[in-house]
């Protein structure tokens, strides 16, 4: 079973209060998403393996370490995901990014596949995915299967703001995937809202209702 890490650094959580707020508005919203972005991009990095080189330092040799070889890449989940890809690269800038989009079939209620591009070496790459809301889960779980059908082996799950319930049905339908979160919330509402949640992401991050 993946593992389920909630990052409670100070500076996330503080910042978060500030998404949460229903004051905050889009401009102040999407730099605090970035900045989250960031400092959570720094924890799930914690685990990169590295490796020692020696460097000339201007007084002396120095033996020091650098990521060993690692490819990384980053998938936003359309659109609501693209929020916090700029955060991630300010700290990994060398990552290349994919994008996937889905939407709901009216008549059979499953997700469809609109868009889809990701880097040629997928199966190579550790592959970050990014959605600021985990709320029933269905979405997101459709994402990770289309990922992996196109060569994924080796995946994380990064979100702002979870439900009990997207959690679960992560953990069911791909138990090898860790799951990191900046809060893990209450329950979701009868409407599919994450309570206490931030609202819509896609509408607060793009001032659109």
């Amino acid at each position: 079973m993946g593992a389920v890490k909630v990052l409670d650094h100070p500076l996330i959580q503080h910042k978060l209060t500030y998404i949460r707020d229903h004051q905050t508005g889009t401009k102040a919203f999407r730099e605090l998403v970035d900045e989250v972005a960031t400092l959570m991009a720094f924890e799930i990095t914690r685990d990169l393996p590295l490796e020692e080189i020696t460097v000339q330092t201007p007084v002396a040799e120095a033996k020091t370490y650098q990521i060993s070889g690692k490819k990384l890449g980053i998938v936003p989940i359309l659109r609501a995901g693209l929020g916090m890809v700029d955060g991630i690269l300010k700290l990994i800038p060398a990552a290349k990014v994919g994008h996937i989009g889905l939407y709901r079939d009216p008549n059979t209620l499953e997700p469809v596949e609109y868009y889809s591009k990701m880097p040629s070496d997928i199966n190579e790459r550790e592959l970050i995915v990014v959605d600021p809301m985990l709320a029933t889960g269905g979405s997101a779980s459709a994402a990770l299967s289309m990922i992996k059908d196109k060569g994924a082996v080796n995946i994380k799950l990064m979100c702002l703001i979870a439900a009990p319930e997207g959690v679960k049905r992560i953990q069911e339908d791909h138990p090898d995937i860790d799951i990191y979160l900046a809060a893990l919330d209450q329950k979701l509402s009868d409407k599919g809202y994450i309570i206490p949640g931030l609202g819509d992401a896609g509408d607060r991050l793009f001032g659109t209702k």
